[in-house]
């Protein structure tokens, strides 16, 4: 079997998904942005062709990383991490950082504008892949391996905090948590730095009035002092969810996305969709954020068995990334979680988190792919072995 047919083959179960992903997404953001960019621009498609160019952007991304060998991104993994904590920094540039909504988080590229914690992120889920890899005794046994890198993503997370932008520090810190925790940091260790993380947490939350008023919307979002105020767009979305029911209102149809939801497009669009498709709409959404990535995980989980750690590691810090996402946003979505201002990947307008995440399923891709050739050769030299 040729090289090209093998990484075919092998990245089927993961490409479908995605791009089924891309498509419903694609159609989330043409609904719900309809309103706004007729108000705006005059033209009730303007996202909805900005967000094809962008998809476009991202499969070209997802191709361009799949051909990148995990040996060659662990001799950068340094330099991925330093260029996210770069751009952490250019954010509070005046002419290269740009404001949104009162949150100093975006890169003004000219031609497109990044969100920098984007960057960031995966760069913290290489750097701690390759600190594991190096690093695995100090890691098991000594507490100096467990905090160091904890020192250096503490960084980031003060500076994506002075954005502010809680949310990636919560996805940014889960992510990191969890590859410790697999790369066998002790029990003991890693109970005690939850314990820490949620009391840092919640003197975080405690600090900002806005964060406090989130909180307490979120508690009672319908209390007559909130249900105008911090606890407007839960409410708004709530509504939406509610009138959906199981079919939904039809597609194209709904009522919220006219200036009743804010972020209609971005932070809420799963509560449009919600609202137009009903709830099996919303569990087939679901069902297929959920298959991607158990895949992922799965993938991870194969690398690890062929002795390949790094990519195995990568996988499962890029898998975490997503999960936790996609667990806060639809969180915030239904009420579950306070409202944070977190992308839906694949989901949600908005060019640099789509192709970032089209990068990770193009990285995973990759471990995909170089596991199956080591399963090949490990195979063989078992064969060999028994002759």
């Amino acid at each position: 079997m040729n090289m090209d047919a093998l990484r075919w083959q092998q990245n089927s179960s993961l490409f479908y998904p995605w791009l089924a992903l891309l498509v419903l997404g694609w159609l989330m953001v043409a609904s719900a942005s309809t309103g706004i960019a007729e108000d705006y621009t005059g033209n009730p498609a303007y996202f909805a062709i900005r967000h094809a160019v962008y998809l476009a952007a991202g499969i070209a991304v997802a191709f361009a990383t799949s051909q990148i060998s995990m040996a060659r991104w662990a001799k950068f993994d340094g330099l991925l991490l330093l260029a996210g904590i770069l751009g952490l920094i250019l954010v509070f540039v005046p002419g290269i950082g740009h404001e949104v909504n009162g949150s100093q988080r975006w890169l003004n590229l000219g031609i497109i504008k990044i969100q920098a914690s984007e960057l960031a992120k995966v760069g913290a889920v290489f750097y701690v892949a390759g600190y594991l890899v190096r690093r695995e005794d100090e890691v098991k046994s000594q507490w100096s391996g467990f905090l160091k890198p904890l020192g250096i993503l503490g960084a980031m997370v003060g500076l994506l905090l002075m954005e502010p932008d809680f949310g990636a520090v919560v996805v940014l810190l889960g992510a990191a948590m969890i590859m410790l925790f697999l790369g066998g940091v002790k029990a003991g260790q890693f109970f005690l730095l939850t314990f820490a993380t949620i009391v840092i947490g919640v003197l975080v939350v405690g600090s900002e009035d806005y964060r406090v008023n989130r909180l307490l919307a979120y508690l009672n979002p319908w209390a007559p002092e909130h249900v105008y105020g911090t606890g407007y767009q839960l409410t708004q979305s709530l509504i939406a969810f509610g009138r959906g029911e199981l079919f939904g209102v039809g597609f194209g149809e709904s009522v919220q996305k006219l200036f009743y939801l804010p972020e209609a497009h971005t932070d809420f669009v799963f509560a449009i969709w919600a609202e137009e498709t009903g709830l099996i709409g919303g569990l087939v959404a679901l069902g297929l954020l959920g298959y991607l990535v158990a895949c992922i995980w799965n993938i991870a989980w194969e690398a690890q068995k062929q002795g390949l750690m790094y990519a195995s590691y990568v996988a499962t810090g890029l898998a975490a990334l997503l999960g936790l996402q996609i667990v806060i946003n639809l969180g915030v979505n239904t009420g579950l979680l306070p409202t944070k201002g977190l992308t839906l990947p694949f989901f949600s307008y908005g060019g640099s988190s789509l192709m970032m995440c089209c990068a990770m399923v193009g990285i995973v891709m990759r471990v995909t792919y170089e596991t199956e050739l080591a399963r090949q050769a490990n195979q063989s030299e078992q064969e060999d072995g028994n002759e």
